[in-house]
């Protein structure tokens, strides 16, 4: 058995120390008589993991191109490495910082990083060092290092920062060898500083790094590039215009393969997947052709890296020269440039930010001389570490791939997630499918059966995303796809359409419901009238996109087939509310959107407070008794504290934060902000928390509050929703379609049967009647009579099925998008207050209480395990 490390014992039996805070409900078990709350108090009461990090020092640096959710990053280190024990210092302008020493290594304190969490960039700098590169220049890093007897560094940026950083740290042992020899660093010093440490983040809006799903700066470079093309949008269409626009992404074309799926691009030219020769011919017939079906604006977006087949870099005047010498289109170029590094961070990179930050603290606390350095990355939705050497080498291979022109390799070695969105925006963005699989208006099909989608809930963020991601990947399989306007009550009101391939053109970037919506359900309707709709329309398969009520359709449906086979067909529910309460998956439509609206407002409300001074803001958020946006919400503004109904709170617990924010105003921070989920406790209202905070903060701080409302439904969905909905539409579609395929009915009429009896006979088969019937059974009906009648023939089969398996949610839970059934999610849901019983985010909540300056107790997300870089992506 190995023998436990000092570090792991100690983190083992500090978990196991009472916390300042009651661990499942936050009640402080002491009161200080003063208004002061420091860490210097907690930490002589022995909490931070009983000081894990007593003694020993922690840098934090950001290199290479600045990305936007980096400061978050910083701010977590810092504030989770004084809470553990660390001395923790910031090098200024990265790795030339280090080189130089001096003021470039300042140590940080628990205010020094407030306020930091809303700005881009990286308020630490970062600088390209030639110096670092030579072996002088990292004996000349390494002496400052010893100087501070920094011994443990936390690298942000791209994939050379933490190659630099790795080899640096094969080279230390050397080079402090060497420094003892010069005379530049005495024994005790060198004794001390042996080994060094190291954990990588990475901080890069092209998202090029293999081993994590998305990097720090990603989705806001994202954010900007949607917003540049819906912005640019609104004056194409007017002008019926063809822009072609150039974003980042010199070797990956992650960037512009997401924006295209967001906005719905026309046309997308990246390194990893080059187009055909003749490029050129179809890229004009396309646009000729919509502007011909009535599309009065064209979107085409280039990767700054984009070549052909042969290697040849296509550049985006080269493709406006060509769209106006052959098709004389009024054609436009724009160029984002560093746009995309710039603005705010979107609350999806500050909260990656804080909880990287965080992990990163706790690998080093567990690190021992021979662990090797890691990443901590991102796999579907947990925090992992990943070996740091296997994901450079994994990231070299994709540029000899691309440098080679083995484009394929190169598209796999970006992960799966990356190969389905660029077969996905593939066959989302064809002109239409051919006649002969579905017709223009989509009213004749080559399948001949029928689908149906419909909205059920409150609107949210993302839903037209799904609907136009089902319609067109259901049309490409020869289904007809009915669209049923305001839910099940427009169903029994006979307001459904088909939809054709141009019905849902341009629904990507809408927010709302465009097939509208309301929250009725089947069996307060009446589920003999909406079984009669059901046969009326010969439905042979159920989308509804929606929230809790969604899937309480679905339920009700399921449960009532024994007495209405009209419902034995597939059903799969699309979940979208912004109060992201839906069991069986951890991300529900519309929340990432009303996430970044309470983000950004608490951003104004903050900045508001700029002049005022010694203001506390009460800000109350949707979400029912859901307490998810509340707090993700006060994760990424950089709230105090967050109250919500699945952790209870108290008076006590009232008191103690009204006396942490005197604590921290006193303490020069002039502004305080906490966050409420609407249904948080019927007592401690809202106004009841203004009222006793403006009570008790008399004379240390005024208090105000603020009611979201509505506006976290409304707005342009943000790019996460788009890109999910996307995926979540058009696997649904492939879902309904197979199990169509699976459970069909295939009967075959005698006369027929006879026929193919005959014609099986004639091919010479000598087999008895049982033997052909066998044979039959295991035909589909449309090869079936095909081979009798000569000629392609659509036959329309009984589709039936009971099985739990035909009605499922569709839903992302940590790595997989997968397909739950309805039935087997009740044991795990509270029908009272319609939430899951168990949610993942819940165990965010003691990292937002100790970046708030709390005592918690927070448990790594990666229980110190480590996994193959190969293993992090998620389909």
């Amino acid at each position: 058995m190995a023998q436990e490390s000092p570090e792991s014992k100690k983190l083992r039996m500090a978990r196991s120390i009472p916390t300042f805070f009651d661990s499942s409900r936050h009640r402080p078990s002491v009161i200080f008589d003063d208004y002061s709350d420091t860490v210097s108090k907690f930490s002589s009461q022995g909490h931070g993991y009983g000081m894990v990090g007593e003694g020993k020092s922690l840098a934090v640096f950001t290199s290479g191109g600045d990305s936007q959710g980096m400061n978050a990053a910083v701010r977590a280190v810092v504030r989770m490495g004084i809470y553990v024990g660390f001395r923790v210092f910031a090098i200024h302008e990265g790795y030339q910082g280090m080189v130089d020493g001096g003021d470039h290594i300042q140590e940080m304190g628990w205010k020094d990083v407030s306020g930091i969490i809303q700005l881009g960039g990286t308020v630490i700098g970062s600088a390209r060092c030639k110096d670092f590169r030579q072996r002088e220049g990292r004996l000349k890093a390494a002496k400052n290092l010893i100087k501070h007897c920094i011994t443990n560094l936390v690298v942000i940026g791209g994939d050379g920062s933490l190659t630099g950083a790795n080899l640096f740290r094969n080279e230390w042992s050397d080079l402090v060898e060497e420094l003892l020899q010069r005379g530049e660093v005495d024994k005790v010093e060198a004794e001390e500083c042996r080994h060094l440490a190291i954990v990588g983040m990475v901080g890069s809006i092209d998202n090029d790094f293999c081993g994590t799903d998305m990097t720090i700066g990603t989705d806001s470079a994202l954010h900007r590039i949607i917003e540049a093309v819906d912005a640019i949008s609104t004056t194409a269409q007017s002008h019926q215009r063809s822009f072609v626009m150039e974003v980042m992404g010199r070797h990956c074309g992650y960037l512009a393969l997401v924006a295209s799926l967001a906005c719905g691009a026309d046309w997308l030219f990246i390194p990893e997947a080059p187009p055909a020769d003749d490029w050129e011919d179809k890229l004009c017939k396309k646009l000729s052709q919509t502007r011909e079906m009535g599309k009065r604006l064209n979107i085409i977006i280039v990767a700054e890296g984009a070549v052909d087949r042969h290697g040849n870099t296509i550049t985006v005047n080269q493709i406006k020269e060509l769209i106006i010498e052959r098709l004389d289109f009024d054609t436009r170029v724009t160029v984002l440039g560093h746009v995309q590094r710039g603005g705010n961070p979107s609350a999806f990179d500050r909260i990656l930010g804080c909880r990287m930050g965080a992990e990163a603290v706790l690998a080093l606390t567990e690190a021992s001389k021979d662990s090797p350095a890691c990443v901590v990355s991102l796999a579907g939705n947990s925090a992992v570490r990943v070996p740091l050497i296997e994901c450079v080498e994994k990231t070299q291979q994709v540029g000899k791939a691309l440098k080679g022109k083995s484009f394929t390799q190169a598209t796999e070695l970006r992960g799966r997630s990356f190969e389905n969105n660029l077969k996905t925006y593939l066959t989302l963005s064809k002109l239409k499918p051919p006649e002969s699989v579905c017709s223009e208006d989509g009213k004749q099909c080559s399948r001949n059966y029928n689908l149906a989608i419909l909205n059920v809930g409150a609107p949210a963020a993302g839903m037209n995303a799904a609907v136009r991601s089902f319609v067109r990947s259901s049309l490409v399989d020869g289904y007809r796809v009915y669209g049923v306007h305001d839910g099940f009550e427009g169903l029994l009101q006979d307001k459904l359409e088909y939809f054709g391939w141009m019905s849902v053109s341009d629904w990507v970037r809408e927010g709302g419901s465009k097939l509208g919506t309301n929250r009725s359900m089947p069996k307060k309707l009446s589920l003999e009238e909406i079984a009669k709709k059901f046969k009326q329309y010969n439905f042979h398969g159920l989308a509804i996109v929606g929230g809790f009520e969604a899937y309480m359709s679905v339920t009700e449906l399921a449960e009532a087939r024994p007495r209405y086979p009209e419902f034995c067909i597939p059903m799969v529910v699309i979940p979208a509310t912004v109060s992201n309460n839906v069991p069986g998956t951890d991300f529900s439509l519309g929340c990432d959107t009303a996430l970044n609206a309470i983000t950004e407002t608490c951003d104004k409300i903050k900045q508001s407070a700029s002049g005022s001074k010694r203001r506390v803001f009460i800000v109350e958020t949707m979400g029912g008794y859901c307490g998810y946006l509340a707090t993700m919400g006060g994760l990424a503004s950089g709230a105090d504290a967050a109250y919500i109904f699945e952790e209870p709170f108290g008076i006590v617990d009232l008191e103690g934060d009204v006396r942490h924010l005197a604590g921290k105003i006193n303490d020069e921070v002039q502004r305080g902000i906490i966050l409420r989920n609407e249904n948080a406790n019927p007592n401690f209202t809202t106004d009841f928390i203004h009222q006793l905070f403006a009570e008790e903060g008399r004379g240390l701080f005024t208090v105000r509050k603020n009611v979201l409302g509505h506006m976290q439904q409304g707005g342009s969905p943000s790019v996460f929703d788009r890109n999910l909905g996307t995926k979540l539409g058009a696997k649904a579609a492939n879902f309904l379609v197979h199990s169509i395929d699976e459970n069909t009915k295939r009967s075959i009429p005698w006369r027929s049967f006879i026929s193919l009896a005959v014609s099986l006979l004639v091919f010479g088969i000598n087999s008895t009647l049982p033997e052909i019937s066998s044979y039959v059974s295991k035909c589909s009906s449309e090869a079936v009579m095909t081979l009798i009648f000569g000629k392609k023939y659509t036959y329309q089969g009984k589709i039936h099925t009971e099985s739990r398996e035909s009605a499922c949610l569709l839903g992302l839970s940590k790595r997989v998008i997968g397909f739950t059934p309805v039935t087997s999610l009740s044991p795990i849901v509270d029908f009272e207050h319609r939430i899951p019983k168990g949610q993942w985010w819940m165990n965010l909540r003691p990292l937002l209480r100790i970046l708030a300056k709390h005592t918690s107790t927070y448990i790594s997300e990666t229980e110190g395990g480590f996994v193959a870089a190969g293993d992090v992506t998620c389909d």
